[in-house]
């Protein structure tokens, strides 16, 4: 199921599925937000705007309307180890 980043609750952690094309597409990707990154809420500010997401060991804030522009995957496969 797909969502936008926008609605993800602080502490899920989520995949990249989709960035919708704007103006800042081209700079969200260079942050390194791509298809497929394993993304995760750190927390919202207290009127929910912006948020902050941990993006590969760094810390990312994000407007709601930037956010609104990825599409996330909360289903995320689980890993077995052997």
């Amino acid at each position: 199921m797909s969502k936008t980043l926008s609605s993800i609750q602080p502490g899920q952690i989520v995949r990249v599925a989709f960035i919708h094309d704007s103006a800042i597409k081209p700079k969200l990707m260079e942050m390194g937000l791509i298809q497929g990154k394993e993304i995760s809420v750190l927390f919202k500010a207290p009127f929910g705007d912006p948020i902050a997401i941990d993006v590969h060991g760094y810390i990312l804030s994000l407007r709601l309307d930037e956010a609104g522009l990825i599409e996330v995957d909360e289903s995320l496969p689980t890993e077995v180890f052997a």
